[in-house]
């Protein structure tokens, strides 16, 4: 083999080149951390050393083309050394014009000059346009070969023209299951000629269904480790249904388990943090995001951008009839019985009632889970013109209350979510229990009120929050 002449080494692309916070910067660091690289970061290098090494005479981009596109210039690494061949840069200047104007080669530059439009960028457009060019560039080209150690240029399986089988894996809780309705949107936006399956729990079937991003739907029934049989039938669903990509949107031990039942054969491409998964979520500071952020992280490192905040479409039922031509408000008082401290006192929220129907005139609806009905008679004691509908709706039902309530407040639950997504405004009230920078409900107009225990927490603070996202009517 003939080298061409190596010269000065240039430096070699690192996190640094990418200002802290911003994707590609997290991306870079994860793989620094890591013995094995992910096959973009190791291409990405690739292209940045031809790109510094040629750019003198005016060549960079032209041989970063050639060696995504025609025949590879890179020959061979070895730690952080690169090897030219003179071989590969003849086929480079002397490849016929007319195979400049070819779809690999336009998918090739996108992703050369974005590439180089990203470092030192801030703006997340740039960064999301990088991973967007790789999942263009990969559908004609085999990655993987390029960043092997001897890269090689193998064209990929056509994929174009048919329709591919997608799955979403999103199990619970249900505040976590409705924040990943923005994901869930946004992968329908970039599937939309795809067939897309969920795979979730029971009680959240007809939320998806009624959510519309979903062509199936299928029931994990969360098998025990000693139900062989159960893993075994969730084995054959797997690998029968023949999905070329999942969206691991759990992130969970049991949900990266999964990715192992398609074992042995092929497994599907996979975005999440399971094992060796060909899309993983990159970054070493995961864990302190905020879900939502962190599932539009890993969408974009998945080629999806951008990724909306969450909303429930709401059905055509109507109102229970106390409420139709009538304004309301929604009042959450539960929480999960395993957090009590997550929620208000419930004499407070009567108090609040009360006092919030003398202002707006909108009448208070109490809604909850089975189970909760206690606080709900404690709130219509104070307020005797309450509504309960503790443990008598649905959660399709509670999409629709959200999107037609003037306001609401709540607790850190699953309820409080809904409305959030539903589009109006909410103020959600927090403990040190859980950390909203964490899990807080997001939507158009909603408010977080911290105070580190609730049974501290004051009508006369919660009332004076609830007037700022209220618009009261002229008398």
């Amino acid at each position: 083999m003939t080298l061409a002449d190596l010269g000065a080494w240039p430096r070699s692309l690192r996190a640094r080149d990418f200002p802290v916070g911003t994707p590609l910067h997290a991306f870079f660091s994860w793989n620094e951390a890591r013995w094995k690289k992910d096959r973009r970061y190791t291409i990405a290098r690739d292209l940045y050393h031809l790109y510094r090494r040629f750019h003198a005479n005016g060549t960079g981009i032209v041989i970063c083309v050639s060696h995504l596109a025609i025949h590879p210039i890179i020959r061979w690494r070895f730690r952080s050394r690169v090897f030219v061949s003179s071989a590969g840069l003849s086929i480079a200047k002397c490849e016929s014009p007319e195979f400049w104007d070819t779809p690999v080669v336009a998918r090739a530059r996108r992703l050369v000059e974005s590439l180089m439009a990203s470092m030192g960028a801030t703006d997340f457009e740039k960064h999301a346009a990088v991973f967007k060019a790789f999942e263009d560039f990969s559908f004609f080209v085999d990655c993987d070969a390029l960043a092997a150690p001897r890269p090689r240029r193998i064209i990929s399986a056509p994929t174009s023209g048919r329709q591919r089988k997608i799955l979403i894996i999103k199990l619970s809780a249900l505040g976590d299951f409705v924040q990943a309705f923005g994901p869930a949107a946004a992968i329908r936006r970039h599937h939309a000629e795809d067939e897309i399956t969920l795979l979730t729990t029971r009680p959240f079937t007809e939320l998806a269904q009624q959510s519309g991003f979903f062509d199936k739907i299928v029931i994990d029934n969360r098998p025990r480790f000693f139900e062989v049989a159960n893993w075994f039938a969730l084995r054959r669903f797997l690998r029968s249904s023949c999905f070329d990509r999942v969206y691991d949107l759990q992130t969970s031990k049991r949900s990266s388990l999964y990715a192992w039942l398609f074992l042995p054969g092929r497994r599907p491409e996979w975005s999440g943090i399971a094992w060796h998964c060909s899309h993983p979520h990159a970054n070493l500071e995961r864990y302190p995001q905020h879900t939502i952020d962190k599932q539009a992280e890993q969408l974009l490192m998945a080629g999806i951008y951008p990724t909306p905040l969450p909303s429930c479409p709401v059905s055509s039922r109507p109102l229970p009839a106390r409420l139709r031509q009538r304004a309301f408000f929604l009042l959450i008082p539960g929480s999960s019985p395993r957090h009590p401290a997550k929620r208000w006192p419930a004499g407070r929220y009567g108090e609040l009632a009360r006092r919030l129907l003398e202002i707006t005139d909108a009448l208070p609806v109490v809604i909850g889970a089975s189970g909760e009905e206690a606080l709900a008679n404690e709130i219509c004691a104070a307020c005797p013109s309450a509504i309960d509908l503790v443990g008598r709706s649905a959660l399709t039902d509670l999409v629709d209350l959200a999107a037609a309530a003037n306001f609401t407040i709540g607790n850190d639950t699953g309820a409080t979510h809904i409305a959030a997504a539903g589009g109006r405004p909410v103020l959600v009230l927090f403990s040190n229990e859980s950390d909203p920078s964490r899990c807080a409900p997001r939507g158009k107009l909603v408010r977080v009120l911290m105070e580190p225990d609730l049974a501290a927490l004051s009508v006369e603070k919660v009332f004076a929050a609830c007037m700022t996202l209220v618009v009261v009517p002229a008398k």
